[in-house]
């Protein structure tokens, strides 16, 4: 009998979709700050290319890459996510150090462009602006390049990333002070060693004993002179992002916000452990439930550090906006909490 192979040809050629998915899923991640958009975006181009006629593809990352770019521009300037952003009442969605959604991270500015600190700011930013600070900072992409991927010229692509260069600022441009893998005033680089979170782990350490114990002055010193802190409000509890601006205020948020009361763990469903991790290759405190299904993380507060101390802290607890962090967490290796029961 015959051998010959008879495995079923790939009609729509997903093996080389397949190839690219990771770099198209942080391409849109760095676009829209939501995994779940980006998710969504990605299959969408997976549609697109089942319906192209690949024979006239030449190059299918770069098609893919325009294909993913125009689409979440797309999501971008649709009336939903300019009510949802308005007034910069819009957190990014917090992903888990590892997750792949946050590569490619070789270089400095490649892991400061995938910050929270960075992709807030990236909320100055246009569409068109957004799209060639993210394609040339993050994936080197050419301006020739990014002029054939957004249908624009070489020159209209420099003036786009001068703008967006002049509003993607931190205050100050600070340094963290943890190490050599360091993001510009935002944090531990994605990249960080195990000295870097050694340090970053201790910085949480101490604003979680001084926020569960009310030590507020404890609080204000670990903060810098001009910390500032944002939160949703415990899970979408308010109807607008809560903002303060002043050390004493943040020491009596945290003080407030990390006191254990029997109402709050009627809240979240139980008594949850607190963990460090690193999130969005910031040093970060999650708090996790055990549930039927795996840990379950309720909350995550991560911070961006400056000469050694917090000098930005955002409090994300809103299902919707941690159950891509709860999946990765849930794949992590075992680790000791900072605190077993809350």
């Amino acid at each position: 009998m015959d051998s010959a192979d008879t495995t079923p040809s790939d009609p729509f050629d997903t093996s080389s979709f397949e190839a690219g998915r990771n770099r198209l899923a942080s391409l849109a991640y760095r676009l829209l700050g939501s995994a779940a958009d980006a998710e969504d975006a990605v299959q969408d181009a997976f549609l697109h290319w089942q319906a192209a006629d690949r024979q006239r593809i030449v190059v299918p990352e770069a098609w893919l890459t325009k294909v993913v770019t125009n689409l979440c521009l797309d999501r971008l300037r649709s009336a939903q996510a300019r009510r949802e952003r308005a007034a910069g009442d819009w957190l990014p969605e917090p992903l888990l150090q590892g997750d792949p959604m946050l590569g490619p991270a070789d270089t400095f500015e490649q892991r400061e462009s995938v910050s929270l600190a960075v992709l807030t700011l990236m909320e100055r930013l246009s569409p068109v602006e957004r799209a060639v600070y993210v394609l040339r900072e993050a994936f080197s992409y050419s301006h020739a390049e990014i002029a054939e991927i957004l249908d624009i010229t070489e020159s209209a692509s420099q003036q786009h990333l001068h703008r967006a260069r002049g509003r993607v600022t931190t205050p100050g441009r600070r340094r963290s002070g943890v190490g050599d893998g360091v993001g510009v005033g935002v944090g531990v680089g994605v990249g960080v060693g195990e000295v870097d979170r050694a340090a970053a782990r201790r910085i949480v350490e101490e604003f979680l004993a001084a926020a569960t114990s009310g030590r507020t002055d404890q609080l204000v010193a670990l903060l810098t002179d001009d910390a500032t802190a944002v939160s949703d409000g415990a899970g979408g509890l308010a109807t607008r992002l809560l903002r303060y601006d002043t050390p004493e205020r943040i020491a009596a948020l945290a003080r407030a916000g990390f006191k254990s009361t029997p109402a709050k763990h009627r809240l979240v469903g139980g008594r949850p452990a607190m963990h460090f991790a690193l999130v969005n290759g910031s040093p970060a405190l999650l708090a996790v439930l055990p549930d039927r299904d795996g840990d379950r993380v309720v909350g995550s507060v991560t911070f961006d550090l400056a000469d050694g101390r917090i000098a930005t802290v955002r409090g994300i607890a809103a299902p919707a906006r941690l159950a891509r962090l709860t999946e990765a967490w849930r794949q992590r290796e075992e680790d000791t909490p900072l605190m077993a029961e809350w």
